[in-house]
Parts: structure tokens; sequence; C-alpha cells
């Protein structure tokens, strides 16, 4: 029998396909280290992507692989993540402190937007990354009420201001600073510097991920922040609806516009089970979201069912992955959060350099 060599193994491991990235481990470049010693097989594995949740079942299905290889011996698997920063609009370069910007955007309002993207920010914090949440609805702002917070934030030197912080998140909304009952009466060109100034001017630390819930709709507000925020990927949020996939197209195709990859699409209230009697019913069509992600060639991250305990545990201040984090509900969200981390991943990665100035002095 001839002896194990590299190549044997790597061939295994390309064989072993990550279902959130849809390829193979090598094919991914996620595999760091293989140390073959006589018929024993060591191997480091390094996904890009945070993925606490499945990096026990990953690595107990590189073992099976491995150990099938004639003349294997013992095989250990070590599996991590490594979050990197990924490229941004042209002319723009990420924040400090912040590696990645997601957005999470409808074409309407209605869809459980920002419930999706405050679970969707839980669930990457859930996998293993370090995540804020930025409201960016100035006219409608949800955030604070959904994460449970409440006073104004600090600001320790009068011109930047702590995020507050509630469930391990880090967030910000113009929410925090005005009263509840005032409504923001204020054109469009006053709503984007307020966006900027509550990015530009909180004093985030270390995220991985910064999840920005933009107001529902493809206007003038929203194309602009899309220029103007580096953004590194964008989420769909839609309903199967018709009218509501249609505008959810128009969200889309605004980011291809500007050059901010989609990561896919996120189905809302897909189906209605009973609570009662278990009569599943598609309230609002069926395979809306699959057929636009078909027809644009971008993934399917998930389906979301029309369930009373998302709305309910999101009005009290407790969204569900945060209220009942082994639920179905949470265990669905999370899974859409590795399957929109590792699209991202496989975007360019950011290589901008900071200038620098040499002057004789």
């Amino acid at each position: 029998m001839m002896p194990l060599n590299e190549a044997d193994v790597r061939a295994a491991l390309d064989g072993v396909v990550d279902p959130h990235a849809g390829r193979g481990l090598v094919a991914l470049g996620c595999v760091r280290g293989i140390g073959l010693d006589g018929a024993d097989i060591a191997v480091d594995i390094v996904l890009g992507y945070p993925a606490r949740g499945w990096h026990e079942a990953l690595a107990a299905t590189v073992r099976e692989r491995l150990s099938a290889l004639p003349g294997a011996g013992r095989v250990t698997v070590s599996v991590a993540s490594r979050v990197q920063a990924h490229k941004v609009q042209k002319d723009l370069t990420p924040l400090p402190n912040v590696r990645n910007i997601i957005a999470v955007a409808s074409g309407k309002g209605g869809v459980g937007k920002s419930t999706t993207a405050v679970n969707l920010a839980l669930a990457l914090q859930a996998e293993g990354a370090t995540v804020g949440v930025l409201d960016a609805d100035i006219y409608g702002p949800s955030i604070p009420k959904m994460l449970g917070l409440q006073g104004r934030p600090d600001s320790p030197d009068g011109k930047t201001i702590e995020p507050k912080r509630n469930h391990g998140l880090q967030a910000m909304s113009i929410g925090l600073l005005v009263d509840e009952d005032t409504p923001m009466i204020w054109r469009g060109p006053m709503v984007t510097q307020a966006l900027q100034q509550l990015l530009g001017d909180t004093r985030w630390e270390g995220l991985d991920y910064l999840v920005i819930d933009l107001p529902p709709g493809t206007g003038d507000i929203q194309l602009t922040l899309s220029q103007r925020i580096p953004v590194s990927g964008a989420v769909i949020v839609t309903t199967p609806q018709d009218i509501a996939t249609l505008d959810a197209r128009k969200a889309l195709q605004m980011f291809n516009k500007v050059e901010v990859p989609v990561l896919g699409i996120v189905e809302n209230m897909a189906v209605h089970v009973c609570s009662n009697c278990g009569h599943a019913e598609h309230v609002f069509g069926a395979g809306g979201g699959e057929r636009m992600a078909a027809r644009y060639g971008v993934p399917l991250l998930g389906s979301l069912p029309l369930d009373i305990r998302i709305r309910e545990q999101a009005d009290s201040g407790a969204p569900t992955v945060a209220a009942d984090p082994d639920s179905a509900l949470s265990l669905a969200y999370r899974d859409i959060a590795r399957r929109a981390a590792a699209q991202l991943s496989l975007q360019a990665r950011n290589r901008s350099l900071p200038n620098i100035v040499i002057s004789n002095t």
C-alpha cells in the first residue's frame, strides 16, 4: 500500500463542500495546514466567516472523510473562523474599527426588514462575531425598541458618542437622541448628513460586522446612502408575494448600480403554521424569493415563517435569537447568518493601505 501523501488529503478535503459557500474546502482557501506523521493526519481549517454552530459538525465530516482514505491512521481536525475586511465601493474606504458593513434593505415597508436585521446581527454574534447595528431609518427608527435600549448615549469628548449596548450588540439610532414621539421633519440632505454623523461619530469597538437597517424603498435617500457608506455587501428582505418581490428587485438593482454585492435574499413570512391545528398555509404566496434569487443569480439565504413569536419577542426588546436561542426559529436565523457571511467571505478582501506622508523635518 502506498503511503499517504498531501495530495491525497487535499483531494479528500476538496470533496467536502461547504454548504454555506457552495465550494470545496480547498477551493475556498480555508485549509491552512496539513500535517502527516506516518499514517496520522492533522488538518487545520480556518473559515472566513463566523460559524461556531457548525464547527463541530464540519470537523466530524472531515474526520470521517479522511479516515476513509486507504492507510489512514489517527485523524485530528482543528476548525476556527477568522473574519477579514472586504472591498467596498470604489473611492470609499472601510471605517476604523469596522471590518465589514452589511446593509439590510427592502423595496417596500412591512416585510419585516428591521426584525430580520436585528436577528441577523444577533445570529452573527451567536456564531462568534463582534457585531453592531445602525438604525438608518431616520424617519421611523425601531431598533431601540427592538433591542430594549433606553436613555441617551454617552459622549466622552463632546464630539463622539458611545454605542448603546444590549444582548451583546453595539447599537446606534437617531431614536436614542430624540424623544420617542418627536417626528423627524427633515429633507433628504439632512437625513443623509445625520446618518453619516451617526455612522462616523459613533465609537464602534472592534466590529467584525456592522449591520445597517436601511429605510424601505429605493429613492434618493437610499441611493445616496448606498454611495456614501462603505458597504461590503447587502441582504435583501422580501415576502413571497409578487408585489413585494417586484419592489425587492428594485432594491437589488440599486445595489448592483452602486457596485455593492448582493449576498442573497431572505424570504420572510414564507409560511404560517396554525398553533392550534398545525395546518400550514402560504398566506403571502409561495416561492417568490426562490424565483427572484434564480432570476438574478443570487443565493436564497433562507425562508422564515410568519410566526407570532418573532413579532412578540421583537416588540418586547428581546428578539428571537436572544429570547429563545435554542429554538428552531433562532437556528434558522443562524443558518441565514452563516450563509450571508460565507457569501461575503467569497468577495475580494480590502487591500487598501493608509496614506503615508514622508516629509523632511
